[in-house]
């Protein structure tokens, strides 16, 4: 049979209901944390596919107007240097 003694010890090492509810908190407050880290990269990631969209879509503009230039100076005689 166990003692007052034994339990007390017993006490010592193992957890409580409170001990595994304060564990269910923290877990829960973790859980929460991530949850918003997991939105934020989500928007961080769609705000970068947009800005490459963007950037694509620049870039095309650019080289366009590029070509107009050189087309330009083509039919004025204009030798155009870099």
């Amino acid at each position: 049979m166990l003692t007052s003694e034994d339990i007390q010890k017993l006490m010592a090492v193992l957890a409580t209901k409170e001990d595994l509810n304060d564990l269910r908190q923290d877990v829960n407050g973790l859980r929460e944390s991530v949850q918003a880290l997991t939105i934020s990269v989500d928007r961080l990631v769609s705000a970068v596919s947009d800005l490459k969209t963007e950037y694509a879509a620049i870039t095309n503009q650019i080289d366009r107007h590029e070509k107009w230039f050189h087309l330009m100076a083509e039919k004025l005689g204009i030798k155009l240097e870099y």
